[in-house]
């Protein structure tokens, strides 16, 4: 009879663990929201299903399949797509990524958004959906075609990243702007295998930005009247802004950069990564990178893929002290 050591015993138990728990992933239910859509249920918000389907829906000119359920809420209808889980990860990075981004780059994107939605399933598989489908959490824009995103997928077909046996919470973002951040900045929270360091991501049309923000909308925006002047109050370690400074007529106001973001939208204050300057009757705004600075930077990725890097390696770089494992593979 053949003998088994207590390290491999307790590995396989480990294996047969993993697998039990993770084995129930194969399909993802998504709550669809767009510009029209952004509200989500409430945690006590009573919703009742009105209708299920299945096959193919065509919503503000994208096409959705698998089954489409419609629920009524206090705050009005919610729309949920279940489709299954590698399907739905070819959507997400042809959403995420761009045109003819090199394979390793796009396998690495592949991991990480598979990544983030088992980690998202297994955190809110109490509620009717397990993730919804915009930047709030990662942008699935329906079903796609594409040849060379499918090789991507097929190519890391149900790896994840893992750390002590479980799904990590994968953050990433588009541009990081040189440095990436620490998540205990941005979430509040440390994670052991999320580390601020610098990084290359030149090849991004947001490595450096500029923005001119009217006092008069900046105002309007924080609800305070009589701004007269911002500046930055504090930095956090990886030399991200952290708090801004207001002067108004009530006094001094303390904004974190995080929240002003949010306040003034993405796309208007694309990180916090910047500089301020009073100009007349508005702020100037040099910065540099897009998105909160966690975890993996996609442009940065790209640039690692050109250089030569498959996608274990650029993942164990901005993942450091993960395992690739398989998902419903024992073993693996």
């Amino acid at each position: 009879m053949k003998r088994f050591s207590r390290g491999a015993v307790l590995a396989l138990a480990v294996s047969f663990v993993f697998f039990l728990k993770w084995a129930g992933a194969e399909t993802i239910r998504v709550l669809i929201l767009d510009d029209q859509t952004r509200q989500v249920p409430e945690g006590t918000e009573m919703v009742k299903l009105l209708d299920r389907t299945e096959g193919k829906l065509l919503l503000h000119d994208r096409p959705y399949t698998g089954k489409i359920e419609v629920w009524h809420g206090g705050q009005g209808l919610y729309l949920i797509n279940e489709i299954p889980l590698e399907e739905y990860i070819k959507s997400v990075v042809k959403s995420e990524t761009g045109r003819d981004w090199d394979l390793e780059a796009l396998k690495a994107q592949a991991v990480v958004a598979r990544t983030y939605a088992v980690f998202m399933k297994s955190k809110n598989g109490h509620f009717k959906y397990d993730i919804t489908s915009t930047t709030l959490h990662q942008v699935y824009n329906g079903d796609v075609q594409d040849e060379r995103i499918s090789e991507a997928v097929k190519g890391t077909e149900d790896e994840m990243l893992t750390f002590e046996g479980n799904p990590i919470e994968a953050f990433y973002h588009s541009t990081c702007g040189g440095h990436t951040e620490d998540p205990g900045e941005v979430f509040g929270k440390s994670l052991p295998y999320l580390k601020a360091q610098p990084v290359k991501c030149e090849l991004s049309p947001l490595a450096v930005w500029a923005r001119r923000i009217p006092l008069a909308e900046l105002g309007e925006a924080l609800q305070l009247e009589g701004i007269t002047n911002a500046a930055v109050k504090s930095y956090t370690a990886s030399g991200r802004v952290r708090e801004v400074e207001i002067t108004a007529s009530n006094g001094l106001n303390l904004i974190k950069a995080t929240e002003l973001r949010k306040i003034l939208g993405w796309k208007r204050l694309p990180s916090t990564a910047f500089t301020l300057q009073l100009e007349e009757d508005a702020l100037v705004i040099d910065g540099t990178g897009y998105g909160h600075g966690v975890g993996l930077c996609q442009w940065s990725a790209l640039e690692m893929a050109r250089e030569g890097k498959n996608y274990a390696e650029i993942l164990s770089f901005f993942y450091p002290g993960t395992q690739l494992a398989k998902y419903g593979h024992p073993g693996l």
